[in-house]
């Protein structure tokens, strides 16, 4: 495990966790109103690594196969014979372990909703196998980070971080859409579904536009109904902000700069919405 822990890491791109970490961690501060216990933190912290970890190691096993023919990915731990499906299928039943565990030491409800989260994470996985709305699924995967981590602190459900999820659902769907973009021949050759494969790159980057803009416009409602200030209001402009930039960055003729629109423009503005919700909490 030691060994092969730099290659475990890189397989299930560990530093994006970045992308809905921040948004678990505002969704604790927001059901506190305040911060949280270490202790709380801690283990929601480590529900969020050991589902990651889990999905995105189950994803690596179940799509191996395609992996190995997609000249983008054939370079993959387990394509290149670096991973075992034996040691990747250890490290994700030890992963989901984790979640499972860890969402017990949080509060009966979140342990009772575990599975479900856990489930979706996993049956992602096969979605581009029969839907195009795939991107929607991972969407609602990341989703349940806000909500679940407010109910880790306040033990129910409540309209404000369920309003957050949509807004990270119609954010992860949308930059999913665009990084999909760069799959668009190789899974029309495998029958593989995606929005770009089903409506082509030019039509799909409209897609994610839209599901962007319906994003921004919850986003303005959770400034509202939030009862954010001035500090919020930065954190929402500086979102329109970054996810103009991002679909600046990529064009129908030109994917080149996928990897900067897809990874630091969207680790930026969760990080942000983080520091500038969060503390516009904080302060109130």
């Amino acid at each position: 495990m030691l060994k092969n822990l730099k290659i475990t890491l890189e397989m299930i791109k560990f530093e994006h966790t970045l992308f809905a970490l921040p948004f678990a961690i505002l969704g604790a501060i927001l059901a506190a109103k305040g911060i949280p216990s270490l202790e709380k933190l801690f283990w929601i912290s480590m529900c969020m690594v050991g589902a990651r970890s889990a999905a995105m190691a189950f994803n690596r096993l179940v799509d191996r196969k395609f992996d190995a023919a997609n000249p983008r990915t054939k370079t993959r731990a387990i394509p290149a014979g670096l991973l075992s499906t034996r040691y990747v299928l250890i490290f994700t039943i030890i992963s989901s372990a984790l979640f499972l565990f860890s969402s017990a030491q949080l509060n009966q409800l979140t342990l009772l909703l575990s599975p479900i989260a856990l489930g979706s994470v996993l049956f992602y996985s096969y979605t581009k196998r029969f839907t195009s709305f795939s991107h929607l699924v991972l969407g609602w995967c990341l989703a349940i980070a806000p909500t679940g981590a407010w109910i880790a602190i306040a033990g129910e459900f409540h309209p404000i971080p369920i309003l957050l999820s949509a807004i990270v659902m119609l954010w992860t769907a949308g930059f999913d859409i665009v990084y999909a973009c760069q799959d668009y021949e190789f899974d029309k050759e495998s029958k593989l579904y995606s929005i770009p494969q089903r409506l082509g790159i030019d039509r799909a980057l409209w897609v994610a536009r839209f599901f962007h803009i319906a994003m921004f416009a919850l986003l303005v409602a959770f400034f509202f109904v939030a009862n954010l200030k001035w500090l919020g209001a930065i954190g929402v402009i500086l979102s329109a902000i970054l996810l103009i930039r991002q679909h600046s960055l990529v064009s129908a003729n030109n994917l080149s700069r996928l990897d900067t629109a897809f990874f630091t423009t969207n680790a930026t503005l969760s990080i942000i919405l983080l520091v500038t919700v969060g503390t516009d909490v904080l302060i109130k």
